[in-house]
């Protein structure tokens, strides 16, 4: 349910002006925004310049209109530049913030610098704290509200009550 039989329309912003709203028509598969699924489309339009945002949307008519965008890849046939916009959000009158419509900037390589540290930090962390959750060890946070633990066992067991004096396993300070 994550696709939308909706007409969707999309807006291209670009340093010399923008396409005003079109309708995605004439995809290269027979059905479009299935779930999972990837269509293309061409647009036609002025070249626009160097893209910085795009307002896409639907009207939301349609049974199951709701659609979940994963991302926008505009590729300029002038420049052969991909632009990439990126969502991961619904757009459905029913989910998150009701929105049917999303203004996205484009992720561009300024950005990716970024993403890039921040996987490598993730991974770093991963790396580092991955020995906790290793067989045999049992967790342990504290709670501050009931000023004990909460045991995470190996065998899935969770002790929500856990004893303020437990002085097995490893601790992890985990605030709730």
């Amino acid at each position: 349910n994550a696709g939308t039989e909706a007409d969707v329309y999309i807006s291209v912003y670009g340093e010399r002006g923008d396409t005003g709203s079109r309708q995605l028509l004439r995809s290269q598969k027979p059905k479009t925004f299935l779930k999972g699924q990837t269509d293309i489309f061409a647009v036609e339009a002025v070249h626009l310049g160097h893209l910085y945002k795009i307002v896409i949307g639907h009207n939301g008519l349609g049974s199951g209109n709701g659609w979940f965008l994963d991302k926008v890849v505009i590729k300029d046939p002038i420049t052969d530049l991909d632009y990439t916009f990126l969502c991961h959000r619904w757009l459905d009158q029913g989910q998150e913030d009701g929105s049917i419509a999303r203004e996205l900037s484009v992720t561009d390589a300024s950005t990716f610098p970024g993403r890039q540290e921040l996987e490598l930090k993730r991974e770093e962390t991963w790396a580092a704290e991955k020995w906790k959750f290793q067989k045999g060890n049992t967790l342990q946070f504290y709670n501050r509200l009931t000023h004990g633990f909460i045991c995470l066992s190996p065998d899935c067991r969770v002790d929500a009550l856990g004893d303020k004096k437990n002085k097995y396993g490893k601790v992890f300070l985990m605030w709730m």
